[in-house]
C-alpha cells in the first residue's frame, strides 16, 4: 500500500467528506503506517487518508516529535487568529499565506481506541485544521480570497500543461486518472 499516490489539485476524492471509522482494527493501524511512510516519502509534516484516496477519518502528522496519528477527529473550540505561510502535498509547490484561528482544541481516538484530547495553537494547530479540512472535503486553495484563487488556478492550469507535455503519465498522477 505504500506506493499510493498522492492526490492531487483537480482529484475529485480531495472534495468528498470522508466516512468516520467504525472500527479501529489492524487494518486502520496498517493503513496509519503506510500513511506515515508516505506522509515521510512526500516529505510533509501531515497526511489525510483521503489524499490518498482513502475516504476514512483519519490523519497522520509530526511536527517533529515523532509520528502521530489521529482516528475520526473533531475540532470542539478554536481562538484567535494567526496568519502562516502553509502549504500542502496535493498542491504540490505552491504555498500561500492563510489565516486561521490560533488556538484550537482537536478530539479523537488513538490507535488503540483512546480518547485523544489536544489543546494546542500555532503550528501544531494549524496541522490538526489544516488535515481536518482534507477530511472535510476543502483544499487549501479554497481558502484564499477570490484573487489568490484565480491567480493559484492559473497557475495550476499552467503546471498540468508543463507536466502533460514531459510527461503524460505526470499529467495523469496530477488529474488523478
Amino acid at each position: 500500500m505504500s506506493n499510493l499516490p498522492i492526490r492531487l489539485y483537480g482529484d475529485p476524492v480531495l472534495n468528498e467528506v470522508s466516512t468516520e471509522i467504525e472500527n479501529i482494527d489492524g487494518k486502520i493501524a496498517v493503513l496509519a503506517e503506510t500513511m506515515i511512510e508516505i506522509m515521510y516519502e512526500a516529505p510533509g509534516v501531515g497526511l489525510a487518508a483521503n489524499q490518498i484516496g482513502i475516504q476514512k477519518r483519519i490523519f497522520v502528522y509530526d511536527k517533529g516529535d515523532g509520528p502521530v496519528v489521529v482516528v475520526n477527529p473533531s475540532i470542539v473550540e478554536s481562538d484567535g487568529e494567526w496568519t502562516y505561510e502553509e502549504g500542502c502535498l496535493s498542491v504540490p509547490g505552491l504555498s500561500w499565506e492563510i489565516t486561521r484561528p490560533n488556538a484550537i482544541h482537536l478530539v479523537g481516538f488513538d490507535l488503540d481506541g483512546k480518547e485523544i484530547s489536544v489543546e494546542t495553537d500555532e503550528f501544531e494547530g494549524r496541522i490538526f485544521q489544516h488535515e481536518m479540512d482534507h477530511l472535510n472535503g476543502v483544499l487549501l486553495i479554497e481558502r484564499l480570497d477570490a484573487d489568490q484563487r484565480r491567480a493559484a488556478k492559473k497557475l495550476l492550469r499552467e503546471q498540468r500543461m508543463k507536466i502533460g507535455a514531459n510527461d503524460p503519465d505526470g499529467l495523469h498522477r496530477l488529474l488523478g486518472e
